[in-house]
């Protein structure tokens, strides 16, 4: 009777044992590096320089090291553009400083560093995930559409949008790896899509590779400037 109980807790340390490594494997390094491994390579992110809300110089070079999301905004904007720096605000939320969260102005004409770094605080996007872009039209030009592949257009003044939302813009969020592929597409405004993101996101973040977060410095997002506009 003894040897049979013995052999029982022996073959329930060892289910418990090997239930811990599937568990350690699952939420850990080798599920990330499975998901990571998955995810298409859909392009590349050329070499870009703009410049951030604090108008520092910005580019792939400083946003490399671990994987990053993109969406498109204005400053201007009043339908889309605020729900979509919300949805960005809440999906960094879930995936912590391993990962940029970067808005990117279409409007760089009027969007100045000082009005980016309103519109951020207005929006209560203050965490150093947050990146806001702007520049040189040409140079956004290039990121957005033959970069991203994203579209953008002005709205024709005839069209009753316009007052409210002068340029059209995709509401896509792009998910770039921290070497500057572009891994995925994602519906700012689906849940299913914004699960995804997190799920292949923090996949990324975790892959081996990937630098850490303590090892890559935070870019915070400065107070805007008394009288800024």
């Amino acid at each position: 009777m003894a040897s049979r109980v013995l052999r029982w807790a022996l073959w329930a340390l060892l289910l418990m044992v090997l239930c811990g490594l599937v568990g350690v494997w699952w939420f850990g390094p080798g599920r990330a590096a499975g998901v990571a491994a998955r995810l298409p390579v859909l392009g590349e992110v050329p070499a870009f320089r703009l410049v951030d809300s604090s108008g520092a110089v910005a580019g792939r070079g400083e946003l490399a090291g671990k994987p990053w999301f993109a969406g498109l905004v204005f400053t201007r904007c009043r339908t889309a553009c605020p729900l979509i720096v919300e949805r960005m605000d809440a999906l960094g939320a879930e995936l912590g400083d391993g990962v940029w969260r970067v808005a990117v102005s279409v409007d760089p004409a009027h969007d100045t560093p000082e009005r980016l770094r309103a519109f951020a605080a207005e929006h209560d996007a203050r965490e150093p995930s947050w990146v806001f872009l702007t520049g040189a039209e040409e140079e956004v030009r290039r990121l957005v559409v033959e970069g991203f592949k994203l579209g953008v257009a002005r709205t024709p003044e005839d069209d009753p949008r316009a007052a409210l939302e002068p340029i059209t813009h995709s509401t896509k969020l792009v998910l770039v790896d921290g070497a500057g592929r572009i891994r995925g597409y994602y519906d700012a405004f689906d849940e299913a899509s914004n699960e995804a993101l997190i799920e292949h996101a923090r996949a990324l973040a975790a892959a081996p590779g990937a630098a850490p977060a303590s090892q890559v410095p935070a870019r915070a997002v400065p107070p805007p400037k008394s009288g800024g506009s």
